[in-house]
């Protein structure tokens, strides 16, 4: 097979898949809304359950479903049927997902869930199999064809119960009004959790570690307290700490240009009156957003008296991983 050929193959796989999904889409009728139904009004978990291709399928949905506001977690159902069943409450749904509907291992666990009073909602390709059939609710998942060349391997069958899942997912995130804020508290490590909830007193030089100098102290004072900071800027501030002015690397550029002496000019005649600040909790994306706006690569932050709280720039929001 030439690369030309691969590549028709593998876009006739892919269309074969878009295919079935359209076509389950097509197919969804009122069970898919009594699903959501039960799962919103449902105070336990909703366990996924399948086995091989399926289980990897169920694992992925029950993540999803977990990361978008619905409690969720998977089991294996060979495992259930050698102990697991007792992480499962009544107050649980089992969300079962097989393309066949009769894999053994799911029913073998039909009589315990029954006596568990456990609610049953089952993804399948045939509704008149012995899964849908216990099921208090099944949406079907038919296909025409896998796209595996022998028509055997699952392909998309699973991509179409992914889609289901993922479809089952994204509307209880719509109906309970789960926010981007809320998606943000379950993943604190990821990019958006930090750019929802990370705010610059997290991250901001404060005490010690905050450049900052008095009005009538000389320009060659204030560019030694720059260097000891390494932040490219120093605040002027009087005696109750509240920031006067500004004096960045820009200013000592225009300063040295005026060939002003560093050593007898103090900082009050070269700061800048005008400067960018920013309150502490003030999201560390917003003030990436006030540096870009203002092409600044530092900022002070202050409380709404423009007292000293803190300075930060660029290189801060790139380890904090706001920046790329």
């Amino acid at each position: 097979m030439n690369n030309k050929k691969k590549i028709e193959f593998a876009k006739e796989v892919m269309l074969i898949e878009s295919d079935a999904i359209r076509g389950v889409a097509n197919s969804l009728d009122q069970s898919f809304c009594d699903a959501c139904d039960m799962i919103l009004s449902n105070k336990g978990k909703v366990i996924t359950l399948g086995v091989g291709k399926s289980g990897h399928i169920a694992r992925k949905i029950s993540a999803t479903l977990s990361s978008t506001g619905t409690s969720s977690f998977y089991i294996n159902a060979t495992d259930a049927s050698h102990g697991d069943l007792g992480m499962i409450s009544k107050s649980d749904i089992m969300l079962a997902i097989s393309y066949s509907g009769e894999t053994k291992e799911l029913l073998t666990l039909l009589p315990s869930l029954k006596k568990m009073n456990v609610s049953i909602i089952s993804i399948t390709g045939n509704d008149k199999s012995s899964l849908a059939l216990a099921s208090a609710i099944h949406i079907l998942a038919e296909i025409h064809k896998e796209a595996c060349p022998l028509n055997l391997a699952p392909t998309a069958s699973t991509t179409a119960s992914l889609a289901i899942g993922d479809a089952l997912a994204a509307t209880l995130t719509e109906c309970r009004n789960f926010s981007s804020k809320d998606f943000a508290i379950s993943h604190p490590s990821g990019s958006l959790g930090k750019r929802l909830l990370l705010t610059v007193d997290e991250i901001m030089h404060v005490g010690d570690r905050m450049p900052k100098i008095e009005p009538k102290k000389t320009l060659s004072e204030g560019l030694v307290e720059m260097s000891k900071k390494s932040l490219g800027m120093i605040a002027i501030t009087n005696s109750k700490n509240k920031v006067l002015g500004i004096f960045t690397d820009g200013d000592l550029r225009r300063a040295l240009d005026r060939k002003v002496n560093v050593h007898e000019t103090i900082m009050e005649d070269v700061m800048s009156k005008n400067f960018i600040h920013s309150p502490r909790d003030t999201l560390a994306i917003d003030a990436m957003k006030l540096l870009k706006k203002n092409k600044i690569t530092h900022m002070i932050i202050t409380d709404d008296n423009k007292i000293l709280l803190g300075a930060l720039n660029i290189h801060d929001l790139l380890e904090a991983g706001i920046m790329r």
